[in-house]
This record gives C-alpha cells, structure tokens and sequence, in this order.
C-alpha cells in the first residue's frame, strides 16, 4: 500500500492541509475493505479523486473502476444506464444492453452527485447494495454482481431525508465509512501552491512564462473565500495566463478577476462551513454600517452648514442631500423631506436649541413661504413627463432615477 506522499504525486495533489491530508489517509486506509464509503464535500473541492484512489489501493484495482455522474443522466433513463435493459423494453431498446454494474462486476464504481437519484432508482440500488443483486429493465431475471461502491454528494443529506428526497436507509447503507473533503477557503496554506501549480500548468500549455503574484495578490486570493473551490481556482489562472501580457499580478488586477462584492454566495451544506459563511456575511454588514456612518457624517456637516450660513446651503451639502434622498427612495424607505431655504428668501428663524453634544434639533419653523423638496420633485416629474409626453422610461432618465422609482412617486403625487 501507498504512503500519503506517494498518493498526493501520483494523483497530482497539492497541499498540506491537515484535513485534506485526513481525507486521504482515511481512503488509504479502508482501500483494502470492502465497505461502502460516502464522500462529501461542496462542489468543485476534488471529490473525484478519493474513489480512485481507494480503487487504486484495493485488490478490485486489476478490474473496471466505472464513474457515473448521476446528476446529469435524465430520469427516465438512470435505472437502464446502472442496470440495464433488455431489448424492447421500452421505446429505442432495439438490442439488449448492459448497465454499468453489470460492467463493473468485481470492481469500483464511483456514483457522484448520488443525492439526485430518482427514488425508485434508489429502491434498486439499496438491493444491489444489500444483496448484490439486481434486474435490468423490462426482465423478471434476477442478476448478481460483485462491486464495490463509492458515492459522492455536495448536498445537506439529513435535510434531503427529512423533505423525503433520498431513502434513509440508503443513506446508511452507503455512508457506512464517511469521508469528509474540505472547501478551498479553510485550506487556506494551500491556495498559493496550488495557484503556482495551475500556473505553471498553463504557462507550459500555452508556451508562456509562469505567472507570478505581488505579496498583496497573494494575500487577496488567500483570504478570498472562493465558492468554487479548486474549480474556479483553475479557471481563474488560466484566465489570468491567457489574458494579461505583464506575469506579474498586482493586487489591482487580481481585484478585478475576483471582486468580493459580486462572488457567488457560498453554498453551506456542512456545520462546519457556517463558520467562513457568518465571517462573510459580518464582512458585508460592516462595509454597511460604514457606508450608513458616512451618510450620518454628510447630514451632520449639511445640518451645520444649515445653522452657520443662514441664507443658503453650499452646492456640495446639496448635492450630498440629493445623493441621500435619491438612495433612501431606490430603497423603497420613506423620507421625510427637509425644508430647503431658497438663496433669495431671508428666513426670519432658524434652528433653535442645537446640542453639539448631543447631536439634537429641533425642527425648522417660522419659515417665511417655506419650498419643500417634495413640492420641487413634484414639479420636476410633472414637467418631466409632459417633455416626453407621458414616456415614462425617457422621464426616468432625464430625473436620473430607475423606472420603477418614478411609478411609485406618480402614484404618490397622483400625477396619473
């Protein structure tokens, strides 16, 4: 039997990580079994190469070793590709074909993404599983095999239990040994050996020099949580590789193949992976929060400017005002609009008993013919619409406002 290392150089696996090395080892050691094992893991973190490693350690590895992706074989036709079918049997059945556990017999097969088998599917495989025996479709001919399965899900099993999507006793049946592979993002010493890997992997393809990451780039992908896993991982250097001329990757480059703002929500199915999806979602809400503070700071210095200079606001407090107004309404949040004092007027009071402490006022009154923000936007849209006769998508762009937007203030305005 192979040592960890010489698996990892002959399947081409890069990393330390303590528990992918745990996943490996673990496949090592139940290869000379013959019990079922489940392997598990979000998608794209290299399921795939535990079945075959385990076929390779085993005495089945002079014998077939059969990879079917269950997820991606219609339902109508899943129990004829895995069991078979005799001729005519159903319509385009012309001659009598043999399904991969027939083929398989006395060796591995490997069925991945085995949560989105059909139920009926997974009554037969639970027999073969107990048994050894099967049926091909369309003959009451009892058949028996000799093979070792190995299957894979990316999916919450327990929950798919519950909803009555897979057989509990299937899932037991097949998980007697459960082999857990983890996502990219807590493998987080491995991602640079594994981005020079793919690196230089493409630089050879494609007859160019190796990429090479800034200390910044480098600490951008370690801490980017990657819902693809190695998948995207290796999509994502070999983009690189082909698309920049300069190999050097500065942090502004790699910022703009993997923006966090716009990354794929990660996909939870584990408890352990919650963990990195709260610190994700924490991250977002801070970046919030700060953007609410800065709001909050530019109402501040437009409130002081309102008292300091009582005739008029500056053109930049303004534009700040608009730019808030304009994104509480995008929001759909009410707002309550503040009394604008126009350059020509003189208010005869202004703001009384402002705490600077406290951050309290008291609002406008006394105003001489107070002009309030919603009177102008009213206006403004009136005379927006009747510009383009009733269009309300060429009123929307000439406010600078979304569509939607400028229906919701037609109704409130009744502007009908």
């Amino acid at each position: 039997m192979d040592n960890l290392q010489t698996i990892k150089q002959r399947f081409s696996i890069i990393g330390n990580d303590a528990g992918l090395n745990r996943a490996l080892e673990k496949a090592i050691q139940v290869a000379p079994t013959d019990i079922s094992v489940l392997v598990s893991g979000e998608s794209g973190v290299g399921k795939e190469f535990i079945p075959k490693i385990i076929h390779s350690q085993s005495a089945r590895k002079h014998n077939n070793y059969i990879a079917v992706n269950c997820g991606a074989i219609p339902e109508g036709t899943i129990d004829s590709e895995l069991f078979g079918h005799e001729k005519g049997a159903f319509t385009g059945a012309t001659t009598t074909r043999k399904g991969y556990f027939e083929v398989a017999d006395k060796g591995t097969i490997f069925l991945d993404e085995v949560g989105e088998l059909p139920l009926p599917t997974q009554v037969r495989l639970l027999r073969v599983l107990e048994s050894g025996e099967f049926m091909k479709v369309g003959s009451s001919e009892i058949q028996k095999t000799d093979v070792r399965v190995v299957a894979a899900t990316n999916v919450n099993m327990m929950q798919a239990i519950e909803k009555g999507k897979f057989r509990e006793d299937l899932y037991y049946r097949l998980n007697t040994v459960q082999i857990d592979m983890p996502a990219l993002r807590n493998r987080k010493q491995d991602i640079p050996l594994l981005f020079r890997k793919f690196s230089a992997d493409f630089a050879a393809k494609y007859r160019m020099p190796p990429l090479d990451l800034s200390p910044e780039a480098a600490q951008y992908i370690v801490n980017f949580p990657w819902p693809g896993n190695i998948r995207q991982l290796r999509n994502v250097a070999e983009e690189i590789s082909v698309v920049e001329k300069d190999r050097l990757i500065s942090l502004e480059k790699i910022q703009a193949y993997l923006p966090y703002q716009n990354s794929v929500p990660v996909l939870v199915n584990s408890e352990k992976s919650t963990g990195s999806a709260d610190h994700l979602e924490r991250e977002i809400l801070f970046k919030f929060l700060l953007e609410m503070k800065q709001d909050l700071n530019d109402l501040r210095s437009l409130t002081l400017d309102l008292i300091h200079n009582k005739e008029n606001i500056s053109s930049q407090n303004l534009d700040v005002l608009k730019r808030v107004i304009q994104d509480n309404d995008e929001a759909e949040n009410d707002f309550s609009p503040l009394k604008i004092i126009p350059k020509e007027e003189k208010p005869s009071s202004i703001v009384q008993n402002y705490d600077f402490d406290d951050h309290e006022f008291e609002e406008v009154n006394d105003l001489e013919e107070p002009l309030s923000l919603q009177d102008k936007e009213k206006e403004m849209i009136k005379k927006a619409l009747e510009k383009y006769k009733g269009r309300r998508k060429s009123a929307a762009d000439e406010l600078g406002i979304s569509e939607r937007t400028l229906y919701r203030k037609i109704k409130q305005f009744d502007l009908e």
